[in-house]
């Protein structure tokens, strides 16, 4: 009783509001030496990665529980080696986690869309994608919808991904940690194009990706463990803000997203022969 009497007074906090905020108030370059930049009056920030360093931000918030815009433009061009991070973490060897990285490849050759999920600290949950346009050639949106019964991964609006809440079954979730929105350019060539088996061509830096389109209808952290709902914060507002905390797929989402799946997953863990001869996670013989 007390649990739902908590959610009841959680999602009427998440009224909807419009708060001004841009790439200088929400978040923090972190590394990077002057390669990642906040640009056009906080509108568009950029990381840029060559041979000496790659660069990153976080935000300036934690979050327990919201729906995360971002748009993207990847690196053009010849981007083996490159991967684009861009993830929501909590801290500690029991870390939770919600991914999305971009795996660069060779000039004509499709980025690979990685996907993984941490719940105290054990990940390898892992499902990769084709996408089906050319994400360096505009901005798409990438999203992370994160309630305390899923979590979904969408692609300009499109749901790719949902994990579900499984917690009956003895399968963890993330839903206890507040998590902060990292992302990062960095050179990975020992293991993201091609398994590795393509380097980065350095005669190509410095390689650049763009942000702009932050929004986050989501739940902050603030001190004492509480959280503080109802504040629509980034360089895109919206209202509706509480629409999230109990969204699911209704079955037009469910039947698109096995549509991708069938059509553009290239890897599933649940799937993989290798993790099958080993024992598969628990959550694989479930609905996922």
């Amino acid at each position: 009783m007390a649990a739902a009497r908590a959610a009841l007074l959680l999602l009427l906090a998440c009224s909807a509001a419009l708060a001004s905020a841009n790439f200088d108030q929400d978040f923090d370059i972190t590394w990077g030496d002057g390669r990642g930049k906040i640009q056009d009056n906080g509108k568009l920030l950029t990381l840029t990665l060559d041979q000496t360093s790659g660069s990153g931000f976080q935000s300036k918030h934690e979050y327990l529980f919201g729906k995360i815009d971002m748009q993207l433009k990847l690196v053009p061009g010849n981007s083996a080696g490159t991967v684009t991070a861009y993830y929501l973490s909590s801290q500690g060897n029991t870390h939770d986690e919600i991914d999305f990285e971009f795996l660069g490849n060779v000039s004509g050759e499709p980025y690979t869309l990685h996907t993984n999920v941490f719940t105290q600290g054990q990940g390898q949950r892992e499902q990769q994608f084709r996408l089906w346009f050319d994400p360096t050639k505009d901005f798409h949106t990438y999203s992370i919808l994160w309630n305390p019964k899923h979590v979904i991964f969408m692609v300009d609006d499109m749901p790719i991904r949902d994990f579900k809440n499984l917690e009956s079954k003895g399968i963890a979730f993330p839903k206890n940690q507040p998590m902060r929105l990292y992302s990062s350019l960095w050179n990975a060539d020992d293991w993201a194009t091609q398994g590795g088996r393509v380097k980065t061509d350095w005669s190509h830096a410095p390689f650049s990706a763009s942000y702009r389109g932050f929004k986050a209808d989501a739940c902050v952290a603030v001190a004492g463990g509480k959280t503080r709902c109802g504040a629509t914060v980034g360089t895109q507002g919206s209202a509706g803000a509480a629409d999230w905390y109990n969204q699911e797929l209704d079955l037009t989402l469910q039947q698109r997203m096995r549509w991708v799946q069938r059509k553009y997953m290239i890897y599933n863990y649940c799937t993989d022969p290798k993790r099958v001869a080993q024992g598969l996670p628990a959550e694989c013989s479930m609905q996922q």
